[in-house]
């Protein structure tokens, strides 16, 4: 039964019930940016959702560009209220690993940042992402705002066109509105995990192909 639920979503009433509260503590503060994770967050930034994988190495990949504020990982786009990591790997809960990206627009746009999550993986392989198999493991963007959903829509097709020029199947990147796909923080011994553990796994791996949609980063 369970493995059915690594090559497809399961139903509402299939998925684990959840619960009310977090069953586990997540850290106040970033061990590479050294802000905070949780909030609140200074005045003027802007919240973006990405799931690309395994979320240790997508993580790294936007902590390191600059005009990021906080990063943090967590769990997306399913039914199953503050699950757990184990109950996530289950595929029993919908949930997508995620990453949080907390930016300052003056310094880089979401944009910026969607040109990032295009190139750092391969949006075509549906529930699975190389070796990582399971639907935890989906590409998605939850969007924030009309402007963010126009953005990721328009990057989407620009993307599609380089990839169907290259060979590649049609991409299979979930989007939908953050409003009504809750996130919920992972553990405490995954955030910032690839800081944490410098050999650690990161599975993370693009096409190679430069996505067209990078616009330059404001001054300030």
């Amino acid at each position: 039964m369970l493995y059915a639920f690594k090559t497809r979503l399961p139903t509402a009433d299939e998925a684990l019930q959840g619960r009310a509260e977090r069953p586990f503590r997540v850290p106040e503060t970033h061990t590479v940016l050294g802000t905070s994770l949780l909030g609140p967050y200074p005045e003027g930034l802007e919240v973006a959702d990405f799931g690309l994988g395994c979320f240790w190495g997508a993580e790294r990949r936007f902590w390191q560009t600059p005009g990021v504020w906080t990063t943090l990982v967590g769990y997306q786009g399913g039914t199953t209220e503050n699950p757990t990591y184990e109950e996530v790997c289950s595929g029993m809960t919908g949930h997508t690993e995620v990453v949080r990206v907390v930016f300052d627009p003056r310094k880089v746009s979401y944009t910026d940042l969607l040109k990032v999550f295009w190139e750092s993986h391969d949006p075509t392989q549906g529930y699975r992402q190389g070796n990582d198999v399971g639907t935890q493991y989906r590409s998605a963007i939850y969007t924030h705002s009309p402007a963010q959903e126009s953005a990721a829509q328009t990057s989407r097709s620009a993307y599609q066109g380089v990839l169907s020029e290259s060979g590649y199947d049609q991409i299979t990147t979930e989007l939908l509105p953050a409003a009504r796909h809750p996130f919920y923080p992972a553990e405490d011994y995954h955030q910032q995990y690839l800081d944490r553990n410098k050999a650690g796994y990161c599975g993370l791996g693009g096409t190679g192909i430069s996505c067209p949609v990078g616009v330059a980063r404001a001054e300030g």
